[in-house]
């Protein structure tokens, strides 16, 4: 235990080591920090490509639409504030709040999917797929590896608005919180997909 002269304070470092937690669990955000190392290296490689035949990425981007990627951009952005409020509901002991939250959250999730299956059946009524040409390889693999992660994400969060109606004040959010870490990732991974694909020129 240490004392603060200059502001009058007893500081104890342990409980300020305790306060620092990482949230959830280790395990979570290994896996987080593994996963983001994958799409990191497909941006990378994507911007690769993309410097050695700028014409062609150009063209083919303009063919995305920005309105399906705005509005996946919102109900993810949304989703995650609601997982937000659901966990710090938990953690203030207003419990009853958490299942809506949640709920709310995982119904964003559907609505990402539906919203993304509406746009690969636009791509493929064009006659787009994923041999069209580079761009929409990269197109088709990354959305598509991100849209796994939301489904898996979206069947989490209503598992936690299930957990969390027989929560009572001063439970543990541990798991909540990993919860929450896998979501915000999904939301992160998303908000470096559409600007890559939909909006860099």
């Amino acid at each position: 235990m240490t004392v603060n002269l200059e502001a009058g304070a007893i500081t104890d470092p342990s409980a300020s080591k305790r306060r620092r937690h990482l949230p959830g669990v280790e395990g979570v955000w290994v896996f987080v920090y593994a996963d983001m190392a994958v799409f990191a290296l497909m941006f990378g490689c994507f911007m690769w490509d993309r410097h050695h035949a700028p014409e062609l990425f150009e063209t083919s981007r303009q063919a995305l639409s920005l309105n399906f990627g705005g509005v996946n951009t919102l109900i993810l952005l949304t989703s995650s504030m609601l997982v937000v409020l659901g966990v710090d509901a938990l953690k203030v002991g207003r419990t009853h709040l958490a299942p809506g939250f949640f709920g709310s959250a995982a119904a964003c999730g559907v609505a990402f999917i539906v919203s993304k299956i509406l746009e690969y059946g636009h791509k493929f009524d064009a006659g787009i797929g994923l041999t069209s040409n580079a761009f929409f390889q990269y197109y088709f693999i990354m959305t598509g590896l991100h849209l796994g992660h939301v489904a898996v994400g979206t069947v989490i969060v209503a598992v936690l608005a299930v957990k969390s109606r027989s929560e009572q004040a001063g439970c543990s959010v541990t798991m909540y919180e990993g919860g929450a870490t896998y979501w915000h990732m999904v939301d992160l991974l998303w908000v470096c997909i559409f600007p890559l694909l939909y909006l860099v020129r």
